[in-house]
């Protein structure tokens, strides 16, 4: 009898927990890959709010997981993107929570410069399907800035030949931003200065420039990829200030020159564009004085000859005076002939008329004021045909030199003012003398009046009605009426 046929089995393979083989496998591959050197194109890229890299390294077979954590993904030169081939630094660990290996990454760069091209190119694509690159929003650049900002390093050469060249064109207030223009701190110097300037206040105690230079010398691709940058481009793209790209030689392109508003091959160039030359500018303004000059002394004499010319189409200036003059003087001579006819003539009207105190002195005062009126028509009436024949000189004359034409209307005025002066002078007198005269005849009127007799004692008669000369007269009357100076008394 077997004493060993129901007994169980002896297994002595050592048992393990989870664990325990994820711990043994993490020392296993930590120690054989503590640091690789991996070369793939970048897969899939996560970027959580804790701030660290995840993403995958592939190949045509295979796809590696790769973590950068937050302090090492911050530090980095060049961001990896999707598509991006590099090449990335080291170790191989698990990540027992998932039963899965990852890589930890340490440095990752891209694999060459055509890796750099390619992503150029795709960051530079994507840009300009946003129209960060169309013409139409390119500002224009201010013809003679008062301020220019330049964004550059404070020690390299660049800002000394940019200084250099703008004292030698046209010296303008100049304010640096220093920035670092390589490494890593490059793109957020340069976006954080572009920024700031454009938050500056114009007139303020730091005023706003009016042009921006962002400047560097010539390097490689990887030396001037801080310029490649998103940041930097979309900083350049929202600046309000007109901004100049000198980055690098004639033969450097970085994404800043094709959002910028005016790209120069060299710093230097740069210079050149943002100030003329002063010399060549005052020559320039010296030259238009002179023509303006020229074009001003050209039609000064071109409209003296044409006044020349239409002056020898005209008349004489005396032939035009001399009608209005004989009129002048014709009408001169009719007035003292006119007015001792008029004086005549009321004379005799008065000589005619009724001795009657009342009718005699309402036509002295009609008569006054007639010649009143008239003397008061006479003189505007000889100040309009003055005047007129001035106008009359004034048209016929336009067109003459002006000098000799002033000089013979003065003469001829100051002669038709002597004429004005004496006729109106005479026909006052004359007037005068005719109101004398009249107030003489109405004085002696008055005297010769029976009105004044009575004063003196006598006394008229009246019989029914009719002056009583006779004594028959009386006699026959049925009633006699006797007026005094002081009144009347009826006698039966």
């Amino acid at each position: 009898m077997d004493l060993f046929d129901d007994a169980t089995p002896v297994d002595n393979t050592p048992e393990f927990t989870v664990s325990e083989i994820s711990g043994a496998v993490k020392k296993a591959i930590e120690g054989g890959f503590s640091h690789v050197r991996v070369r793939g194109e970048v897969g899939r890229v996560s970027r959580p709010g804790s701030g660290h890299l995840y993403l995958d390294l592939k190949d045509d077979r295979s796809v590696l997981s790769a973590v950068i954590w937050k302090g090492r993904a911050q530090g980095l030169a060049h961001r990896p993107e999707e598509g991006m081939e590099v090449i990335a630094t080291g170790k191989l660990t698990t990540f027992p929570g998932q039963s899965k290996y990852q890589m930890v990454i340490e440095d990752i760069v891209p694999a060459g410069a055509g890796a750099l091209m390619a992503m150029l190119e795709k960051r530079k694509a994507a840009l300009a399907a946003e129209g960060l690159f169309a013409p139409e929003r390119k500002k224009p650049l201010p013809y003679l800035p008062e301020i220019i900002g330049v964004i550059t390093s404070p020690s390299g050469a660049v800002i000394r030949d940019i200084l250099h060249r703008l004292r030698d064109r046209f010296p303008r207030k100049v304010l640096v931003w220093p920035v670092a223009v390589q490494g890593q701190k490059c793109a957020p110097d340069v976006a954080a200065a572009i920024a700031g300037f454009n938050r500056l206040t114009p007139g303020g105690a730091l005023p706003r420039p009016d042009l921006l230079i962002v400047a560097r010398g010539g390097g490689s691709l990887e030396d001037l990829w801080g310029f490649n940058e998103e940041i930097v481009a979309r900083a350049a793209a929202a600046s309000e200030i007109p901004l100049i790209s000198a980055v690098g030689h004639e033969t450097d392109t970085t994404l800043i020159d094709f959002v910028s508003d005016m790209r120069a091959p060299t710093p230097t160039a740069a210079a050149e564009l943002a100030v003329p030359v002063r010399m060549e500018l005052l020559a320039w303004v010296d030259q238009q004085g002179a023509r303006l000059s020229r074009a001003l002394s050209t039609g000064v004499q071109q409209r003296r000859q044409r006044v020349r010319d239409l002056g020898r189409a005209l008349p004489q200036v005396e032939t035009l005076v001399e009608g209005p003059r004989q009129r002048l003087d014709y009408l001169g001579e009719r007035l003292p002939v006119a007015l001792r006819t008029a004086a005549a003539r009321k004379q005799l009207q008065l000589s005619e008329a009724a001795l009657r105190p009342g009718i005699l002195s309402r036509r002295v005062a009609e008569d006054r004021r007639r010649l009143d009126a008239l003397a008061g028509r006479l003189v505007p009436a000889l100040q309009r045909r003055s005047r007129d024949g001035a106008a009359a000189l004034e048209r016929a004359g336009r067109g003459l030199r002006a000098e000799v034409l002033q000089d013979r209307v003065a003469r001829q005025s100051e002669r038709l003012d002597v004429l004005l002066r004496r006729l109106s002078d005479r026909a006052s007198r004359q007037q005068a003398e005719r109101v004398a005269r009249l107030d003489a005849l109405d004085r002696l009127h008055e005297t010769l009046g029976y009105v004044e007799t009575l004063k003196r004692g006598y006394a008229v008669v009246r019989g029914d009605g009719a002056v009583v000369t006779c004594v028959a007269a009386a006699e026959n009357a049925a009633r006699l009426e006797i007026e005094f100076a002081d009144g009347r008394v009826s006698v039966k």
